[in-house]
């Protein structure tokens, strides 16, 4: 099954990074956050990659152009110009790299790559999301539901802490960062199947996948969500990619399912 990636919005919420990079493109450990979005869908056997590109498409490109010689440890001889590669640290990634335009919305960006994902069921998620969601269980909920679209849902936590009063000020609970009030949002990690691709007829090109698309599947029956109740983080702003760097320094990145060192 083909995984889709959006790759390629401006990022404008994080513009300390995306100004030199785009946004799937910024570090986490010393890894793109792209390679542990594709790392999660690897180790659930997943390696048939299509990335949506588009601003500063050409890092993408040459990133993955040379992946195997910059995870590699080599000697380098000058004067002949001989390369020897002593030790690979490479994945099993099949990557598809697809320039759907610098402006072009996310339906629009989803309607391109149609002709290298056939009559299959695919996988799409976002490009700045990590979480440590069982792949597994998505694609099984996916089948058994027999809709056109699966969604994951998860409640995010409030962005302060709350408290319960009484009428005289007393506190009767207090949660720091609860979650949210009970609404479910979208994170991402969908699976398609491909007559989702009906609704894509027409110029496509300024609609957003979770404008008409999204809303069209819900009217219709057709988009089903399986909850989602661990970890998933959205790397929207500096603060979530600080975050996001915090939990992996410490040993504590909840989406790092996999178990090799690479």
């Amino acid at each position: 099954m083909k995984v889709v990636i959006f790759a390629g919005g401006l990022g404008t919420r994080i513009s300390e990074e995306t100004d030199i990079r785009p946004k799937p493109m910024v570090e986490i450990g010393g890894k793109p956050i792209l390679w542990h979005i594709m790392k999660i869908y690897s180790h659930y056997g997943y390696n048939d990659f299509i990335l949506c590109l588009g601003y500063k498409s050409y890092m993408i490109k040459e990133y993955f152009m040379h992946y195997f010689m910059h995870n590699s440890d080599v000697t380098v001889e000058l004067g002949n110009n001989k390369v020897d590669v002593h030790y690979s640290n490479s994945e099993s990634f099949k990557v598809t790299l697809v320039d759907t335009g610098l402006t072009t919305k996310t339906a629009g960006r989803l309607k391109k790559i149609q002709k290298y994902i056939g009559n299959e069921t695919f996988m799409l998620t976002y490009g700045d999301g990590v979480s440590d969601i069982n792949l597994e269980a998505l694609v099984n909920f996916h089948t058994a539901h027999g809709k056109i679209a699966t969604v994951t849902a998860i409640q995010p936590e409030a962005k302060f802490g709350g408290m319960d009063l009484a009428q005289d000020g007393q506190v009767l609970s207090f949660k720091e960062k609860p979650k949210g009030d009970g609404k479910w949002i979208n994170a991402g990690f969908f699976v398609l199947s491909p007559e989702v691709f009906k609704l894509l007829d027409g110029n496509m090109e300024q609609i957003m996948w979770e404008d008409y698309p999204l809303e069209e599947l819900a009217r219709s029956n057709q988009l089903v969500a399986m909850r989602h109740d661990g970890f998933w983080k959205c790397m929207d702003a500096l603060r979530d990619k600080i975050e996001l760097e915090t939990l992996w320094s410490s040993n504590a990145a909840k989406w790092k399912v996999w178990n090799d060192a690479k």
